[in-house]
């Protein structure tokens, strides 16, 4: 019996001892579970600011990047302007009425002692062609162009009747050649650089500026540019007094590029007025003897023939067959009369004097030059 109560209590001090030991057992998982739980939490802690300072960093990075990016497109951005400003910068005439003297008879006047006034970084030996934007009043300015033969018309010149540039009338007088007042006067000459019905290089201008003022240097420009090949810068700026719709002229500026001015070199003042007929600059509007024009009431035809750029004619008296002395430029293959300005210009090299007929000139492929007309 005794035995018994012995294993009995033996037994409730192992079954003690053993609640005992996994009492403390879970004590210490706890305490080591909670420390874990800590340090993890902590470690989430710092990887999440760690994430914060990165996010933050890459985004004041992304900012500055962003900002340094804006900078570099603006500063781009304003060369990009600068330069697409500077290829179309044109010098504008500053010249002023008041320093041309009144028309007298002749059709031009020099300017600055006939030097044309191009800067050293306006000269090309590249052909190209630039056109002033109109003006608030619809007005045309400065035209500028470096003229090869590159740039040159191979085909006849189209229509330009449906241009009405800045104080256009559409007047007739019998004093005038061809009885029109008015021609649509290109700044540039077709025969130049090929631009036709451009408004922008298109003015009133009276049959007289067209024909007399103007015609002679671009056809001297014209027939340089084929002799020789070389260039010439060309200037053309009409000059407006104040409001005026009519140009009271215009400024044309030439220079042979190549040989520095050699060849060509003028600066003249043409006036846009018409013998025995007064012109009111402000409107365009006219009048003859103290009657104002009446503007023509003929229908325009459906049909319009095609005008050439310029007519040209032999001179009086030089017949096909007639022996006569010219002045050959050997290069161009083109004869002159010995008093023609365009012999001034020849190189030495190429000048040959010919005693003989026009016809026999011909029949040797030479072309009879375009400002003399032999």
């Amino acid at each position: 019996m005794k035995r018994k109560i012995l294993s009995i209590v033996v037994l409730i001090l192992l079954v003690c001892f053993v609640l005992t030991s996994c009492d403390t057992s879970s004590l210490g998982k706890d305490t080591n579970s909670s420390s874990s739980t800590k340090e993890v939490s902590s470690n989430i802690s710092s990887k999440t600011d760690i994430t914060k300072s990165t996010v933050k960093s890459k985004k004041t990075n992304n900012s500055s990047s962003k900002k340094n990016t804006k900078r570099k497109t603006a500063s781009s951005s304003t060369n990009s302007v600068k330069k697409k400003t500077k290829k179309k910068k044109v010098k504008v005439s500053n010249i002023s009425l008041s320093t041309i003297p009144k028309y007298s008879g002749s059709p031009y006047t020099e300017v600055n002692g006939n030097k044309p006034q191009f800067t050293s970084t306006e000269i090309s030996k590249s052909s190209y062609e630039y056109y002033t934007d109109l003006d608030s009043l619809g007005r045309c300015g400065t035209a500028v162009a470096c003229v090869g033969t590159d740039i040159m018309p191979t085909e006849e010149r189209g229509t330009i009747g449906q241009v009405k540039p800045s104080g256009w009338h559409t007047v007739k007088y019998d004093c005038v050649n061809g009885k029109y007042l008015y021609n649509r006067c290109h700044l540039i000459g077709y025969q130049l650089t090929g631009e036709n019905a451009n408004p922008k290089n298109l003015i009133t201008g009276t049959r007289y500026l067209n024909i007399e003022g103007m015609l002679p240097f671009e056809n001297m420009v014209a027939d340089y540019v084929k002799e020789t090949d070389n260039h010439v810068m060309y200037r053309v700026t009409p000059i407006f007094k104040g409001n005026n719709l009519l140009a009271s002229g215009v400024r044309m500026e030439g220079y042979s590029v190549e040989d520095k001015g050699e060849g060509i070199s003028f600066n003249v003042y043409a006036y846009n007025v018409q013998p025995n007929i007064k012109i009111d600059y402000a409107t365009g509007d006219s009048s003859y003897n103290g009657v104002s024009a009446q503007p023509t009431t003929q229908k325009p035809k459906v049909k319009k023939k095609v005008q050439p750029t310029t007519t040209y004619s032999y001179n009086a008296g030089s017949s096909n067959n007639e022996s006569s002395t010219y002045i050959l430029n050997a290069n161009s293959k083109k004869f002159h009369v010995p008093s023609c300005s365009a012999v001034s210009r020849m190189k030495d090299s190429n000048k040959q004097a010919y005693t003989g007929s026009r016809s026999s000139l011909i029949s040797q492929g030479y072309d009879p030059c375009k400002i003399c007309n032999p």
